[in-house]
């Protein structure tokens, strides 16, 4: 049987870290477009117990674009992969904004991100075809399932796919949740082998509500009336961004598990995108709530968090995970032979899917 295996994997994180510290001589604005009265250290302080976050990650140098951090983890996952970056037949590329001038805020999605990151690998093989999947922050997992249709329909063999974002260069710097957002990148290789085991990737689903939802994370102009700069910032409804993630991302779950034939006991990690802290602790106890259990029952470590050092990445947050589990990189937090893994994401659209992986 045809099987969607992960061979290699890559990541990057920006080495400029940013405390929450870096913070507090901004005056924030509400959403009436009012500056806020309350004291800044005081807003910080509640954002950090809400979400987690302490720090997040920049690109420091204005001259590294989007295109430049999904080229650097595509090598290294192609070396980690062992393979010819010639033998790829498709580059897969999850982001949001493209690449974005860093002084001038613009967003440049021509040539693709897919094309430039193809040209910045070197690749000359004219059947290496670059597609860029725009679908919010479940968009590398939107990938890995594009990738795993075209592999099992044997349209292709080997499929890079990327998640990268440059998030520090879209928010607005007068907004409170501009603290959420992040740099980085990761990625991984995935191969089709035919192997009788019932490894790689073993079923998934994707959920899009693009009714009244479509408008709970869009981009608009700044809160601060006088602010020069972007024109197109990331704002946020958290609220009802929270309600629904909380209502429908442990269905989705539930699903990809059921329908495999598997329960929640079974599953050894569950890899969610970090977003906000407390949103991802409430929807793992949603999960288990559904099989009829309760907190006591969750497995210490199941769901490793990240957010806390290195913010909200977007689609780079779970493939991130991945390779600092599979390298060795991540405190107390392994993937090992055979094990079950849930990846599951929520954002713009807005969309949810999921995927179950076991490691070979």
């Amino acid at each position: 049987m045809l099987k969607s295996i992960i061979i290699g994997s890559g990541s990057y994180l920006p080495k400029k870290i940013v405390p929450n510290s870096s913070f507090e001589g901004i005056t924030f604005y509400d959403e009436n477009r009012e500056p806020i009265t309350k004291p800044t250290p005081e807003i910080i302080q509640k954002f950090a117990d809400i979400t987690e976050i302490t720090e997040r990650r920049y690109v420091d140098d204005p001259n590294v674009m989007n295109s430049d951090l999904a080229a650097e983890v595509g090598r290294l996952a192609v070396e980690d992969a062992g393979i010819d970056k010639e033998e790829l037949d498709y580059i897969i590329v999850a982001h949001n904004f493209g690449d974005i001038d860093a002084n001038e805020r613009q967003v440049r999605i021509m040539p693709s991100i897919s094309a430039l990151t193809k040209h910045k690998m070197g690749i000359k093989n004219l059947q290496c075809r670059p597609y860029d999947m725009t679908f919010g922050c479940p968009g590398w997992n939107e990938g890995m399932i594009l990738a795993d249709q075209l592999l099992k329909a044997r349209i292709a063999k080997k499929i890079l796919v990327i998640g990268s974002e440059t998030l520090s260069r879209t928010v607005d710097p007068y907004d409170r949740n501009c603290m959420i957002f992040s740099d980085g990148a990761a990625g991984v290789v995935l191969e089709s082998r035919e192997i009788n085991e019932e490894i790689g990737i073993l079923n998934h689903y994707t959920r899009s509500d693009n009714g009244d939802e479509v408008g709970y994370l869009i981009t608009d102009t700044s809160l601060n009336p006088d602010y020069i700069g972007s024109k197109a910032n990331i704002r946020m409804r958290g609220r009802k961004i929270y309600e629904y993630a909380l209502t429908y991302v442990p269905q989705v779950i539930k699903k990809v598990i059921d329908e495999a034939g598997y329960s929640i006991t079974d599953i050894n990690k569950v890899l969610i995108h970090q977003a906000n802290a407390k949103m991802d602790h409430a929807m793992l106890q949603r999960v288990f709530k559904l099989y009829g259990l309760g907190v006591n029952s969750i497995p210490e470590g199941i769901a490793p968090m990240t957010i806390q050092k290195f913010g909200n990445s977007s689609v780079a947050t779970i493939p991130t995970m991945y390779d600092m589990m599979i390298k060795g990189n991540f405190l107390n937090q392994s993937l090992n032979s055979k094990d079950l893994v849930i990846f599951a994401s929520v954002g713009a659209g807005m969309n949810i899917n999921a995927i179950l992986y076991r490691m070979p």
